[in-house]
């Protein structure tokens, strides 16, 4: 008999709400955190707009002590660990004094302080070694996330960092998955960061895949699954799980979120119509319905998908996939949303947002709705009903939910999660 996988804590930086409550007031209202960016405008970016977490001094003093926060500018591990100890506390878990050999940490990340590799590139460029800090080395490496994470909480169990582009996050959580079910730890923090910024931002700026026709309308700027979609808007941030095996939550009585009924990652090895930069819908397809084999259920059963739909010309690919995996369309599909159209493209950290928004449905019992999206893309409306594709947020009791991403390099990820009862 399969060991059952719980959820019991959350928490997340994102572009439209820092800490779950705020996150929870912001999907449930359609309350979009992308904005404009004066930076990317003084840089002449063709989309000038993204969508960043807004962290105050107060709240990383609440995290770092001032010591850490000297020479420190890794957004992505602020993010991070803002994201990270949230889900601890909200588990419930104390820090610990010696290492907690059955916690441990997967917390993915796509690269790791940009800001302060930029800032160590130009001093050793002027012959100014020694000054470099001794936190450069911890805030660049792409396991920082983990690292820092795992000395914050004194995990002793398995530390790491992931890393597969936009499919990172979701990655993550079946990664933590797999530990559990084989019994090699309790539990595990998991997650994804992404660090913000034009180093960042820019390459996606270069290949001109980033919205560039809504920069004086920044909410505007993202519109999954829409006819006038016209590229993905850049965001960052982080998400965070404490995820536990269910004898271990229930003999802690904590708060249990969801449960995790299984998932599957694979890659379309870019053969086929799979590329770099594109999907192999076989691979897609198979992904999705070996999650749900995996996870024991019918596709009958999934009452929602919370979609990749990026607001580029791939969305209605990505449905017709949907489609074929799961034998539904029309007025037989699951209800569909994604969550870009409230927070951008959070690269690396998508999957692990995402997967907090999906995971809030089902606990607190609602299906947020797709912003910008009154003007359905005809080839979309071809495929499912209408209707399946929320305008605003709607009280529901959704009991599975179907999370996918999809990212660069032809990789995916698709995890099944289901509200938990005893």
């Amino acid at each position: 008999m399969k060991k059952r996988v719980v959820i019991t804590g959350l928490g997340v930086a994102a572009p439209n709400g820092v800490g779950i409550p705020a996150f929870t007031h912001a999907i449930q209202n359609g309350l979009s955190g992308i904005r404009h960016d004066k930076q990317l405008e003084e840089l002449q970016f063709s989309c000038q707009i993204a969508g960043q977490p807004q962290i105050t001094d107060d709240l990383k003093a609440a995290y770092f002590t001032e010591l850490e926060l000297r020479g420190f500018n890794s957004t992505g591990i602020l993010y991070g660990v803002i994201a990270g100890i949230e889900a601890w506390n909200n588990s419930g878990l104390a820090i610990n004094e010696d290492p907690d050999w059955d916690s441990g940490c997967i917390f993915g990340a796509g690269t790791s302080g940009i800001d302060k590799f930029r800032e160590s590139i130009y001093k050793i460029d002027d012959l100014q070694t020694r000054r470099l800090g001794s936190t450069v080395v911890a805030q660049t490496m792409n396991s920082g996330i983990s690292a820092y994470l795992g000395g914050k909480i004194g995990l002793g169990n398995q530390v790491t960092t992931n890393s597969s582009a936009c499919t990172t996050g979701t990655e993550a959580v079946l990664m933590a998955y797999d530990r559990i079910q084989s019994g090699q730890a309790k539990r595990i923090l998991a997650g994804s960061t992404s660090d913000s910024g034009p180093y960042i931002w820019g390459g996606f700026d270069a290949l001109r895949v980033c919205s560039s026709q809504f920069n004086d309308h920044p909410e505007k700027g993202s519109r999954p699954m829409s006819a006038s979609a016209a590229g993905f808007v850049p965001g960052s941030g982080a998400g965070a799980f404490v995820i536990e095996d269910l004898e271990s939550a229930l003999e802690r009585s904590a708060t249990i979120y969801g449960e995790i009924l299984g998932g599957n990652c694979n890659s379309g090895g870019q053969r086929n119509s799979g590329t770099m930069t594109a999907p192999n819908s076989t691979a897609v397809q198979r992904c999705i319905q070996k999650a749900v084999e995996n996870a024991g259920i019918d596709p009958n059963q999934i009452d929602a998908v919370n979609g990749h739909l990026t607001a580029t010309t791939k969305d209605s690919l990505e449905i017709e996939n949907w489609t074929k995996a799961l034998g539904r369309s029309g007025s037989d599909f699951p209800y569909i949303n994604s969550l870009k159209s409230l927070t951008g493209h959070c690269l690396s950290a998508s999957g692990s947002i995402e997967c907090v928004a999906s995971v809030l449905q089902l606990y607190e019992g609602f299906l947020f709705g797709n912003l910008n999206c009154s003007d359905l893309h005809p080839e979309i409306a071809a495929l499912i009903d209408p209707s399946k594709v929320l305008q605003q947020t709607i009280k529901s009791n959704p009991k599975i939910i179907a999370k996918a991403s999809f990212g660069f390099g032809d990789v995916n990820a698709c995890v099944i999660l289901k509200k938990y009862n005893d």
